[in-house]
């Protein structure tokens, strides 16, 4: 059952807009060092003052006032911007390889399980009839939708029509693609609920352990994952953002997690680090040469303490062996 929505606030909203010349104005008025207002407005400019200024919150003295420490400059927000689109990046990497390994281990387990390209199609295979109603009807959506596009194929012979359109306009019946097409439809959110709307315990199982998991922590990373793709996409502030939802933590040996016994402080648990950690531990199934850890070692290491704090990381976290066997 979902949460009521909380009660609006009840204040009106009058804060007239700003110039990015006044804007900086402001910064400096609340002592933000700013050498170049130009340079600063030019910023400003092209990423926008309200997608900026939660990097400055960590400078800051506190509320009301928004007043900076003392020896804070612009470039200081700007680094820390800077970092945060490092971090996102890299992070896209990492859920890029496990998201494209879940659509596989999906599609070739039903339909090598069940004989049946289509066995989306049939609603056995689903715990709640509703939600399967909802995939057919996304499908059927994208194919009407591509269908109605222009073709693919240009007049480069090196440009080729994709999968689905070449399903569309070749075969009849039937209507919606095999399943390792409709795979390729879906959001990393729609992929999450087919996956925990699969009616056997069984076929849960089986898809999770061809990446290392057992059912219920694909099932909760998988949630995780899709909050922190939207972050990223939507080019979000994913350092020290609160998630609201977060990995569970395996208590099976057999999945890769941290091996030091307080590697993981509870006051990490809300943050971002497990989210880091789960993505190296399909990391190691899924592609276990990759040297994504070494990435994330080598743009976290430098950064100051406040960093690694507001994302969990513990002070000594590349010492614990899950991490220090793909980097040292």
């Amino acid at each position: 059952m979902s949460r009521p929505p909380r009660p609006r606030g009840t204040f009106p909203y009058n804060k007239p807009p700003m110039t990015h010349e006044e804007l900086v104005g402001r910064l400096a008025e609340r002592g933000l060092r700013i050498p170049d207002a130009s340079r600063a407005a030019r910023y400003l400019r092209h990423i926008g003052y309200y997608r900026l200024s939660p990097y400055t919150i960590p400078f800051q003295q506190g509320r009301p006032d928004h007043l900076f420490r003392e020896g804070t400059a612009f470039d200081d927000v700007l680094d820390l911007y800077v970092f945060d689109r490092a971090l996102r990046l890299l992070v896209m990497d990492a859920l890029e390889r496990v998201e494209v390994a879940v659509r596989a281990a999906l599609t070739d387990h039903m339909s090598t399980a069940y004989g049946d390209p289509h066995w989306y199609v049939d609603p056995s295979r689903f715990r709640h009839r509703g939600r399967h109603a909802g995939l057919l009807r996304i499908v059927n959506e994208t194919c009407a939708e591509r269908l109605r596009g222009s073709p693919d194929a240009g007049e480069d012979s090196l440009v080729h029509r994709s999968a689905l359109e070449h399903y569309l306009t070749t075969y009849g019946s039937p209507d919606l693609p095999p399943s390792w097409l409709m795979v390729e439809t879906l959001t990393i959110g729609q992929l999450s609920s087919v996956y925990r709307n699969l009616d056997l315990r069984s076929d849960r199982t089986a898809v999770a352990k061809s990446i290392g998991l057992t059912a219920p922590l694909l099932e909760s990373w998988l949630q995780s994952y899709v909050r922190v793709r939207n972050i990223c996409a939507h080019h979000g502030r994913l350092w020290n953002v609160g998630l609201g939802v977060y990995p569970a933590i395996p208590t099976s040996p057999a999945v890769s997690w941290l091996r030091g016994k307080d590697a993981l402080p509870e006051r990490s648990r809300k943050r971002l680090y497990p989210v880091l950690v789960s993505l190296q531990s399909v990391l190691d199934a899924i592609s276990p040469r990759s040297s994504w850890a070494g990435r994330l070692h080598s743009l976290v290491s430098a950064r100051p303490r406040m960093n690694l704090a507001g994302m969990g990381v513990p002070e000594n976290w590349a010492q614990d062996a899950f991490w220090s066997r793909h980097i040292s």
